[in-house]
């Protein structure tokens, strides 16, 4: 008889001090009022999720490619953020590696789907951030040919 294990994830709960700090990394990632309202939630009932949430995309975005390091990958490019309003949808691929003077996110790599079909391209987190265009929380990393068959 075979035995099946199961593997059990340990969850870490990260700190209110923890989760601070990584709300100063998704401020150059995530529109204002997305940020006001996940700080609004930091002081709910919910408050340990959030902590929890803003760590994990934190760490994600500090780990994600930078520009170029998906180059030559096509549709196996793996996307790490996804934002959205209405039917439109922006993938991020990489993130911009930024002068070393200048540490501000101003743009980065990816797919772009405004209705009229996707194109690859640079995308200006900037105009994303100033139009409010809300990140996805809950999107996982995946590859840019599944992104496409949805």
């Amino acid at each position: 008889m075979e035995t099946i294990q199961t593997q059990k994830l340990e969850v870490v709960n990260r700190t209110k001090k923890e989760a601070i700090e990584a709300i100063k990394t998704l401020r150059e990632f995530m529109p204002s009022n997305q940020i006001q309202a996940i700080a609004n939630a930091m002081r709910r009932e919910e408050k340990q999720f959030f902590f929890n949430k803003v760590c994990e995309l934190a760490e994600m975005i500090k780990n994600m490619p930078k520009t170029y390091e998906q180059d030559g990958k096509g549709r196996k490019a793996i996307a790490y953020l996804h934002y959205f309003r209405g039917n439109m949808d922006w993938y991020i691929t990489e993130k911009d590696k930024g002068s070393p003077e200048d540490h501000r996110q101003v743009q980065a790599f990816g797919l772009a789907d405004l209705e009229y079909g996707a194109e690859l391209g640079y995308i200006s987190i900037v105009e994303l951030l100033e139009n409010q265009i809300e990140m996805d929380m809950y999107f996982a990393p995946t590859a840019l040919e599944n992104i496409k068959e949805r």
